[in-house]
């Protein structure tokens, strides 16, 4: 039932257009009701480790589709599916691996980061905000390895989340916009 007020209360804020912070509470409210015990990292977090110049770059995994994906995506991450039961592509790792897993604002990745906790990885999180923030905030999304400005809205309703201008859904054939 927690789950489903939250949920509404999520779609509410989205469609009454309230302000961007309290749209942004309701998705973090969404996410921690469904995912109590993920725990998250936020972007100015995230910038700061990969601005770093040490060996334990954070291991940055992509909760979303190859669509979205294509379209723009962090520097360095590899994509996972986020209804997968396992990930192969991470059995190398250590469990002690700081992995940092995101989507469009955070849901789908929550899933992921809780499944690689079941997996046995211990640092694992979430980023708050996801992709959306990330951008939103000026960060940079790359494609093919070049920066872009650019990121798959997923929807109309979450796309209300992300900068108007960021919004592409889908990668260009020829590379350029």
């Amino acid at each position: 039932m927690h789950r489903l007020l939250a949920s509404l209360l999520c779609l509410v804020v989205l469609q009454t257009g309230c302000s961007e912070e309290l749209t942004w509470r309701a998705v973090d409210h969404l996410i921690a009701s469904e995912y109590p015990d993920t725990p998250s990292l936020s972007t100015d977090s995230l910038a700061a480790r990969l601005a770093a110049r040490s060996s334990s770059r954070p291991v940055l995994l992509d909760a979303r589709s190859p669509e979205e994906y294509a379209v723009s995506h962090l520097p360095g991450a590899r994509r996972v599916d986020p209804s997968a039961d396992a990930y192969p592509a991470l059995d190398t790792l250590a469990l002690d691996a700081t992995i940092v897993v995101y989507c469009s604002v955070g849901y789908r990745s929550a899933g992921v980061v809780q499944a690689l906790q079941t997996q046995g990885f211990s640092r694992v999180y979430n980023l708050k905000g996801s992709i959306f923030r990330w951008a939103n905030e000026g960060r940079p999304v790359v494609r093919d390895g070049e920066q872009v400005f650019a990121v798959h809205p997923y929807d109309a309703t979450w796309g209300q989340l992300l900068t108007d201008s960021l919004h592409v859904d889908q990668a260009p054939e020829n590379g350029t916009l």
